[in-house]
């Protein structure tokens, strides 16, 4: 099957996958040679029990007469996930994995859309140009003007779009951020053995291949552990984006994934059994998404400080002369799992509900069918609770002429608990923003004394909406 690659990018109200929604998406569509073949975007209403943050407002310069103008968010995440979702879509966007991706899968989850088929089916996957355009940074940095930012080498996509002159408007637009990805893409394709290379760290079977390629540090009854160079964006510029690492195993109770345990730091040597959640730094990592695991050869571990290295020879040798510790170490990683979190709200439960049972995948292919005046029959068909919850925001999120007193009633008791002091968490336990915690914000955004007049008249309209659209409701328990 010939590929595509789908290059987008959102605006958002906020950083929030479970509690801000998607206000603009824009994407272009390639083939292989990265030569345009179609464009799409789409404006999104903004829903009714969304808080915009407004340091997000300030970044994108959206106005409200702007975010309530537009195409519901019911509609336009079907048609965005039918683009996604087209057979052979790379969909592949800046920072893309470690935001936008996350984003839409939590859009899709709200909406009853399956979050995950664009990774996997049909021929369709990721790929993420910011891990891509650190291994450039790294390795091949003729290729591209590299901006400084206060003496430190910047890899954001505006300021490396600025000094390479790869933006025709501004910034933190979606179309021009897509339109810039781009450019960059067409840029760094010019070494095409580096991008093919690159490329495969982004196909989950070569991924897998060149892992199990890696070479032994030492075995233990686990079996063997592998040494590698990670490549990560989350290691920052003062670590070269990179650490040396050895494999864990795989996580048990999430086995696609392999884990890596950091091996520069001097923490390490003083573990003992019981400190090892504070001693020890672990990454997580899934065949064909990042970070980067690169073989540990010269060419690669000579990019690390002399003092790093020396680091990395000590730990491996502590390592080797305590395998009780070890297996310790390796087996409490292995066994973590992430928390179960009581009452977290719907719009937040991608991670922890899970997969819909096949009778309620059903009944939402059915919903998305039927018209609005049959979609709120099927809600109370749901035999997961959380799915007929979410049904019912659909529709009282977008479907204002066919609500019921029922649907209206939930939404109220909804809206009345965004509005309580006491705000709900996210999946993360991150506060979702209430309306007060917006308006102290806008005033404290107010006094700065760099705020340019067009800001101002952004937070004076957010301030406006938010009042108004909140303002007045006593809080209540959330609908259940």
């Amino acid at each position: 099957m010939a590929e595509t690659f789908l290059f987008y990018d959102i605006e958002t109200t906020g950083l929030s996958r479970a509690f801000d929604q998607i206000l603009e998406f824009a994407a272009i569509r390639t083939d292989e040679g990265l030569a345009e073949i179609a464009r799409f975007s789409s404006r999104i209403r903004l829903r009714p029990d969304v808080i915009p943050s407004p340091a997000a407002m300030l970044v994108n310069r959206m106005r409200m007469t702007d975010c309530l103008s537009g195409r519901s968010e019911y509609d336009a995440l079907r048609e965005i996930h039918a683009e996604l979702n087209r057979p052979g879509t790379v969909s592949i966007g800046y920072n893309s994995i470690g935001f936008d991706d996350e984003f839409l899968r939590f859009a899709f989850h709200r909406n009853l859309l399956p979050p995950y088929t664009h990774q996997f089916a049909n021929g369709c996957r990721r790929m993420d140009l910011f891990p891509v355009t650190l291994m450039y940074w790294l390795y091949r940095r003729d290729l591209l003007r590299w901006p400084d930012a206060n003496g430190k080498p910047s890899l954001k996509l505006e300021e490396i779009g600025a000094a390479n002159d790869l933006f025709s408007s501004p910034s933190h637009q979606a179309l021009a951020d897509v339109e810039a990805a781009l450019r960059l893409t067409r840029l760094l394709f010019k070494d095409r053995p580096m991008w093919q290379y690159l490329d495969g760290c982004f196909r989950k079977e070569v991924d897998a291949r060149r892992i199990e390629e890696l070479p032994a540090a030492f075995s233990s009854p686990a079996g063997e552990h592998r040494l590698a160079l990670l490549v990560a964006g989350e290691l920052g510029t003062r670590q070269r984006f990179q650490a040396p690492v050895v494999a864990l195993g795989a996580s048990i109770p999430y086995p696609k994934q392999s884990l890596w345990l950091r091996l520069d730091t001097p923490a390490l040597r003083a573990c003992r059994a019981e400190t090892i959640p504070e001693s020890t730094w672990v990454f997580r990592k899934r065949a064909g998404e990042p970070g980067i695991l690169l073989p540990p050869i010269a060419r690669y571990l000579e990019a690390l400080e002399a003092d790093r290295r020396e680091e990395l020879e000590k730990n491996l040798a502590w390592i080797r002369s305590q395998p009780a510790l070890f297996e310790a170490i390796a087996g409490h990683h292995r066994r973590f799992r992430y928390p179960f979190i009581p009452g977290l709200d719907p719009d937040a439960g991608l991670y922890q509900t899970g997969f819909w049972s096949r009778a309620d995948e059903a009944l939402c292919r059915a919903f998305h069918a039927a018209p609005a005046a049959e979609k709120a029959l099927l809600a109370e068909r749901f035999a997961h609770p959380e799915a007929a919850n979410l049904a019912r925001r659909v529709l009282f999120r977008n479907f204002e002429e066919a609500l019921s007193p029922e649907l209206i009633r939930a939404r109220e008791l909804h809206i009345r608990r965004i509005c309580d002091p006491a705000p709900m968490s996210d999946f993360n336990g991150r506060p979702r923003t209430t309306p007060a915690a917006a308006v102290a914000e806008i005033l404290r955004l107010k006094a700065a004394p760099d705020l340019d007049e067009a800001g101002r008249r952004i937070l004076d309209e957010l301030h406006d909406h938010i009042t108004g659209r909140f303002g007045g409701l006593p809080t209540a328990a959330a609908d259940s």
